[in-house]
């Protein structure tokens, strides 16, 4: 690891899929990209991109290696404006992680975000996998569940919610209305995927008898649309939406509720454009 400016062509290659837009971000020939390449692969000992017809793929060793490079990248950035004095501009790409469902909580510190600072490129990644910060996956990760234990990150509660069972009116007169949770047994439910981190899914999954599941959605819109469709019980935030007709069947419970936090990794956390995201999204979700 001897040639930072190698490192830093490899996260630029991975980032952009090709040489000619590495070569772009860069301001260099693309030659100097594919010499950069090689030089560290040969030094490595490893292959770090397939080559094909439509640009660079990194392999699993690439990933790893252009991750380093990113968040080595904003470190040497925050260094930079620290010793200048500033530590003003915001630009460059903003990565945050977030699951599928707190998507709609968030549209509106997107948006407040791009007018503020036009110069900052957003890049939202909806996924449940755990985005690892200390390889620069992502800059800010916004999770719902327990607490977040990972070392080495800033971990700040944002929201906090209140969860009912719902259902719709002709689901309850097909199948009845439950009154107490061993009425449940013979109901059906539509529920998050098996691994889903929220309370009131857990609380689910260790119902006994064990709960028959006519469909199971990362989604929440698709989770809510099933609901209101009459495939079976679900759980919806607060008393559900009144706009698909659903109707509560259980009150909110303390150990239902959902507790959405922002994790960021200590050594980024106090760049401008980091500091830039956490408040906006704070102040939106609260």
């Amino acid at each position: 690891m001897e040639s930072w400016d190698e490192i830093r062509t490899a996260a630029q290659v991975a980032r952009a899929g090709t040489v000619s837009g590495a070569a772009q971000l860069l301001g260099v020939h693309h030659a100097t990209v594919i010499r950069h390449i090689d030089a560290l692969e040969e030094r490595l000992g490893v292959k770090l991109f397939q080559r094909h017809a439509r640009g660079y793929t990194p392999t699993e060793a690439g990933e790893a290696l252009a991750q380093v490079g990113r968040v080595t990248e904003d470190q040497f950035a925050q260094l930079g404006a620290r010793l200048a004095g500033g530590g003003d501009s915001i630009s460059g790409e903003l990565v945050i992680s977030t699951l599928p469902g707190v998507v709609p909580y968030l549209r509106q510190a997107f948006a407040i975000l791009a007018a503020r600072y036009p110069d900052l490129s957003l890049r939202v990644q909806t996924e449940r996998r755990l985005a690892r910060l200390e390889y620069g996956e992502a800059h800010v990760a916004i999770r719902a569940g327990t607490r977040p234990v990972e070392p080495d990150n800033v971990v700040q509660e944002v929201l906090s919610g209140a969860v009912s069972l719902c259902a719709s009116p002709a689901y309850l007169e097909q199948y009845g209305t439950p009154q107490t949770d061993a009425d449940l047994a013979g109901h059906r439910f539509v529920a998050e995927d098996p691994d889903s981190r929220a309370p009131s899914e857990q609380w689910l999954a260790q119902l006994q008898p064990a709960p028959r599941i006519a469909m199971r959605s990362n989604d929440a819109a698709v989770r809510d649309a099933a609901i209101a469709d009459g495939l079976g019980l679900g759980f919806c935030i607060g008393r559900g939406d009144p706009a698909l007709g659903l109707v509560e069947v259980m009150p909110p419970r303390p150990d239902w509720a959902f507790t959405v936090w922002m994790v960021t990794h200590v050594d980024l956390h106090r760049t401008a454009k980091v500091q830039a995201a956490v408040s906006v999204i704070k102040d939106v979700l609260r």
